[in-house]
């Protein structure tokens, strides 16, 4: 039997956050190199190449989004401390033309859901080979779909279901590249100083976005810490500390209502991530972050490809 080929690549990385080395045991390029040339032994459709270029850095391909994050997942139980990268589809050349890894992705989801599927799904390039409806009001929907239209879906479809919805998707080929997709329409809030968050500081950034994190936690400049319904990043201080007066009316900071924060889990992490955005990963958190943590760098960057 023929073992499938990766579809699916990202870089694992020594961690350099501002937290980094606090909470992982095993934290060198030494450490992580290892791990991963050990998984080789018993992952058979992984591939694992040193960077070139960087010897804190490797290039880890697998056979889609889930195959990677249970290795991450399985490491950061092991004590691993690391950083990754957005994963990328794997290009492939066939007969001097630019192909893509393609997907077989089969839904089913009560009947109401159908036209907020079949519209996203359309924006994602999928294209409708198989529609029918069962008995108990379900409808089953086949779809042949590019692997890069698949990644960050799964989110957006169990919203989109209240929950209802299964999807299930497999390699299904390669075929000629088909054109751009816009997976993500929303922008990331950005913590503007590092130290810990604050009600204050927090209950000023709700208004932006939605929350990742609640009060009490440690931040650093230029991780994220929420998701604006822009398209753009916004910084926001949520460290900010109330200025003390001399008039204090009892119970105005409990007044204070803070939206419930929603953390993400890694596949989450995996799939709201940007290309110019992290995911850092130890035994005890799972945080995101800008690849550039300062902002006046991140502007300089932005002016310059202007």
């Amino acid at each position: 039997q023929k073992i499938s080929e990766p579809t699916l690549s990202m870089d694992f990385m020594v961690n350099d956050s501002p937290l980094a080395g606090k909470e992982g045991k095993f934290v060198t390029s030494r450490h992580i190199r290892d791990r991963l040339f050990r998984e080789l032994n018993t992952d058979v459709s992984l591939r694992v190449e040193d960077n070139p270029g960087s010897e804190n850095s490797f290039k880890v391909s697998g056979r889609g989004e889930l195959h990677l994050s249970v290795l991450i997942e399985t490491m950061r139980r092991q004590n691993y401390e690391f950083q990754v990268s957005r994963p990328t589809v794997i290009m492939k050349e066939i007969d001097g033309v630019k192909c893509e890894p393609m997907e077989l992705l089969i839904i089913e989801v009560p009947d109401t859901y159908v036209g907020a599927v079949m519209e996203k799904l359309g924006t994602r390039k999928a294209e409708l080979i198989n529609m029918g409806t069962r008995e108990s009001g379900m409808t089953h929907i086949e779809f042949r779909i590019p692997a890069r239209g698949i990644m960050g879906y799964r989110s957006e479809f169990l919203t989109d279901t209240n929950g209802n919805g299964i999807m299930n998707h497999v390699f299904d080929g390669y075929e000629p590249y088909k054109g751009e997709i816009i997976s993500r329409h929303q922008g990331s809030l950005v913590a503007h100083e590092t130290g810990e968050t604050t009600n204050y500081g927090l209950f000023a950034a709700q208004e932006r976005g939605r929350l990742f994190l609640g009060a009490g936690i440690p931040v650093y400049e230029g991780m994220i810490v929420g998701a604006s319904p822009k398209n753009e990043d916004i910084t926001v201080n949520v460290c900010k500390k109330k200025h003390i007066t001399n008039t204090r009316a009892s119970g105005s900071d409990d007044a204070l209502k803070l939206t419930p924060c929603s953390p993400l889990s890694l596949e989450q992490s995996l799939e709201f991530i940007a290309d110019d955005e992290l995911v850092e990963v130890t035994p005890l958190n799972i945080r995101l972050r800008k690849k550039v943590l300062s902002k006046e760098l991140r502007m300089k960057q932005a002016s310059r490809k202007k």
